[in-house]
């Protein structure tokens, strides 16, 4: 495809993000599908600059105004990823000069606004909550591309095995920081064709992720609920952790959601998964396990500004009144997650949002109303339990927090209590 058709289409993509209807994900497979006459090169640039876009949508707006032609392609001049003589091919007489000019601005003296590229409300509660110098220090390192993170499944393979595979096929990888089964790697090569990846011996599952699972701490024989499944990345950790052993429930209300666990849960060897659709968080299968279950897993739907690095949109498509649904809900699943626990189990209580009213404020008010049953547990003593090194620094009030800055994983958060 020539130049100026790739930035036509790259523009038609803008055109459907957006409006921010749906994911930006799903936007963009629904548009590969499309148009699968682009190649791997071309489906790249396209991809890398539309999230460029949205992570840095304020800005580019703020400059996209002086600029001349349809706004989505001034966007797409902006926030161009691919080739940078392929892109230059494609301008027209004038854009040239306008975008030289653009690229010479001083982020420095441009509004805050347009240098921490977030709505007003979320930079207002994350400034409120952190303070000016931890904001600041914050606000950039969100609009930073995450790094790939693999969990290497120690049912089947070693982490320093598939690491050497992986060199081998070019593919360069170091262990993460924290987690004991992690590898972060140097780019994002392919690697759904990978031997190690075919036969089951990693899957792709942020560093931040892991930890939530070592948190959890599953031990063999043990019955097991991970109650806010989704595709199951978690749900295959905790079962890994278990190896093999004891009964691991994989609940969530998304039977769409659980369908994606099906290939997964076929490559990693488990056998002691049990995947169920709930219809709502009083399901009659929690009324069956009641006071029955050692250890559940709530990694509770929420805002997912945890994740903006990956899903840069969420800052556009959430609201204060889409946090205040969520909270309402988390507290709600975490109140009948709560019930399933036998005396001495473990509840952890994790979300990836960075907002104080997703994840201290319900665990305060689950604590709160719990009249006593279940004594909060220090997450940092836990980890090292788990043999997290260093885990003290992931400590935040005896809670989880893991923050992209600080951490270089997605925000996550997490509190753990006993049942007395």
């Amino acid at each position: 495809m020539g130049p100026n058709a790739l930035v036509d289409r790259c523009a038609e993509l803008l055109r459907r993000l957006l409006p921010f209807e749906a994911p930006a994900d799903a936007v963009v497979s629904a548009f590969f599908r499309q148009h699968r006459n682009l190649g791997p090169r071309e489906r790249h640039a396209l991809a890398e600059t539309a999230y460029a876009v949205l992570r840095r949508r304020r800005l580019f707006q703020h400059l996209a105004q002086s600029g001349r032609g349809p706004m989505e392609r001034r966007l797409v001049l902006l926030g161009w990823q691919g080739d940078a003589a392929f892109l230059r091919a494609a301008l027209a007489d004038g854009e040239a000069a306008w975008l030289e000019h653009c690229r010479g601005i001083d982020p420095q003296a441009l509004p805050d606004k347009l240098r921490h590229n977030l709505p007003d409300w979320l930079a207002g509660a994350l400034r409120e909550q952190l303070g000016d110098a931890e904001f600041d220090a914050l606000a950039p390192a969100l609009l930073q591309p995450a790094p790939l993170d693999l969990r290497v499944n120690l049912l089947k393979a070693r982490r320093e095995a598939v690491r050497d595979e992986l060199a081998a096929a070019g593919i360069g990888a170091e262990p993460t920081r924290w987690s004991p089964w992690g590898l972060r790697l140097a780019g994002k090569p392919a690697l759904n064709r990978l031997g190690p990846f075919e036969r089951g011996e990693f899957e792709v599952q942020d560093e931040g992720s892991q930890l939530l699972v070592l948190l959890t701490d599953p031990k063999r024989g043990e019955m097991v609920v991970d109650f806010c499944a989704g595709a199951g990345g978690k749900t295959l950790a905790l079962g890994a952790a278990m190896r093999n052993t004891g009964r691991l429930y994989a609940w969530d209300t998304s039977a769409h959601r659980l369908d994606a666990l099906k290939p997964r849960l076929a490559r990693s060897g488990l056998s002691n998964v049990h995947p169920a659709q709930l219809a709502h968080e009083r399901d009659d299968r929690i009324k069956r396990l009641a006071g029955k279950v050692q250890r559940v897993l709530v990694d509770a739907p929420c805002s997912g500004l945890g994740t903006l690095r990956r899903n840069p949109d969420l800052k556009w498509r959430q609201s204060p009144a889409s946090v205040a649904e969520l909270q309402a809900k988390q507290r709600s699943i975490l109140a009948s997650a709560g019930r399933l626990l036998a005396p001495g189990g473990r509840l952890v209580y994790a979300t990836c949002s960075l907002l104080r009213a997703e994840n201290e404020a319900v665990a305060e008010a689950f604590t709160a109303d719990a009249g006593g049953q279940f004594e909060p547990l220090p997450a940092a003593r836990l980890l090292e339990q788990a043999g997290v090194p260093g885990a003290a620094e992931l400590d935040a009030a005896g809670h989880l927090r893991l923050w992209p800055h600080r951490h270089g994983t997605d925000g996550f958060f997490a509190a753990v209590w006993q049942r007395r």
